[in-house]
């Protein structure tokens, strides 16, 4: 079975990292929350705590198969400075491991190099931060082992994507039609 996991730091979009957990979820795929707080329960940027599976501390990196990003402001810039976080993202991208980030969290994939010739998206006005990249409008953009995705208004494209890497394309639509997108 896949294991996904997704980090929360304060400021989080709630929308955009609730999308993801609910979908992997249903599509049976090990999905864990994570705080980077060192906090039991993160709050998102619009006020929504969220009482978590685990601490940064806690996490198996090992046993993951993808690490997601949400984004939302201020939690994506208190992800960035999670070092422990960027070392793990680090060693996820080295070795072709599953990578995904959402509205402005696709920012901190620039930041690292991690789009150079890539197709990627994010939200609009942080485009200049996906540093050498194909930019595109899409909704969510597929490049091998790292996803992005431009917004909240896309979290189920991108939770679905998500889901298509590691259920197959035809578990991802019968999980669209399931939900009534």
């Amino acid at each position: 079975m896949s294991k996904i996991a997704v980090f929360f730091a304060t400021g989080y979009e709630e929308i955009e990292a609730l999308t993801v957990v609910d979908l992997c979820r249903r599509a049976k795929i090990e999905t864990e929350m994570i705080s980077v707080t060192g906090e039991d329960s993160v709050t998102g940027s619009h006020g929504i705590a969220v009482t978590m599976d685990k601490q940064f501390e806690e996490v198996d990196f090992d046993s993951l198969d993808m690490i997601v990003l949400p984004g939302g402001m201020p939690g994506t810039k208190n992800l960035e400075a999670h070092q422990g976080l960027m070392e793990q993202l680090d060693r996820f991208y080295k070795e072709g491991r599953g990578v995904a980030a959402i509205c402005a969290a696709p920012s901190i994939f620039g930041h690292r190099g991690y789009l150079k010739g890539r197709n990627a998206c994010a939200y609009p006005g942080f485009e200049s931060h996906l540093e050498n990249a194909k930019v595109s409008e899409n909704s969510v953009e597929v490049s091998e082992h790292v996803i992005t995705g431009r917004g909240m208004g896309c979290a189920i494209d991108f939770g679905l994507a998500i889901v298509e890497r590691f259920c197959g394309k035809e578990a991802a639509q019968d999980l669209a039609k399931g939900i009534i997108y």
